[in-house]
């Protein structure tokens, strides 16, 4: 399990970083780059993480550590943070207007409300700030496997939740979801049956779940041809589904499976 605050499959940090994560980022012309240098400010009081990322110009693989006094600083130093591209999340489309009326089914289909508990799994930028600007008083975390792409959504906005790490590990004070978008459900490297019975435990009776694609299975294959190495699963079709959450409190109430768009919704019963 890695922790956007806490980033263990490098190196342990001590004291842990799983309460109250608190960010403030140094702006960079841009956050999709390397990084070298990646540095975790205590608060004594409040263990609230302040991170600076700092670009990185001579790219050798080395991870360094020091060790602060009690409470004060740790800092992890990065000379060459690889990730996996997910840039292609973004609008490819050359129709934008089609693609953000898309969107916009995707979120209506959560059926967003004042105060809603909404979880992002694997989110485009794109995708996250259509969500803030439709429901701004919605109570957001994003959970993604990128570093960098958590930290330009909590650059542009500082009251979003960020954890970095897979889906089914998400800690258990981030729980209670109304709403949950499985933005991208080809990049989870786990069964279907795993992905529900985690959200299972989750999720607030009368919940709704949202897997989708905007673009379908079509552009989606074209994107497994050039990221096999992000794109490890596929979307599932209606029967398989309904067979992964047969034993699950899940009702399926929407189902749209076009070539150029994908969209099922599912319904916590709880």
């Amino acid at each position: 399990m890695n922790s956007v605050f806490s980033p263990s499959s490098l190196l342990p940090l001590s004291p842990p970083l799983h309460q109250n994560p608190i960010f403030h980022l140094h702006s960079h012309s841009s956050l999709h780059h390397h990084f070298s240098s990646i540095h975790f400010l205590y608060n004594h009081s409040h263990q609230f993480p302040s991170i600076s990322l700092s670009p990185s110009h001579n790219p050798r693989p080395r991870v360094t550590a020091s060790s602060p006094p009690e409470g004060t600083v740790a800092v992890v130093n990065f000379e060459d943070l690889m990730e996996k591209d997910w840039s292609f999340l973004e609008n490819s489309s050359s129709d934008e207007k089609e693609f953000n009326q898309k969107t916009d089914r995707i979120i209506s289909s959560g059926e967003i409300r004042e105060n809603s508990r909404v979880l992002v799994s694997i989110g485009a930028e794109s995708f996250v700030d259509r969500v803030v600007e439709s429901s701004p008083s919605c109570q957001l975390l994003v959970v993604h496997e990128s570093l960098f792409t958590l930290a330009c959504i909590k650059e542009m906005y500082d009251k979003v939740n960020c954890w970095q790490g897979e889906l089914i590990y998400v800690p258990e004070k981030w729980s209670n979801f109304d709403v949950v978008f499985l933005y991208f459900l080809p990049g989870l490297p786990f069964l279907l049956g795993q992905v529900f019975e985690a959200l299972a435990q989750r999720c607030l009776p009368g919940a709704r779940i949202v897997i989708s694609h905007p673009q379908g299975r079509e552009v989606l294959e074209q994107q497994r041809q050039k990221f096999p190495d992000v794109i490890v699963s596929n979307l599932p079709d209606k029967v398989t589904i309904e067979k992964a959450v047969s034993h699950l409190s899940f009702e399926l109430v929407d189902f749209v499976d076009e070539p150029d768009f994908y969209l099922a919704v599912l319904k916590f019963i709880g």
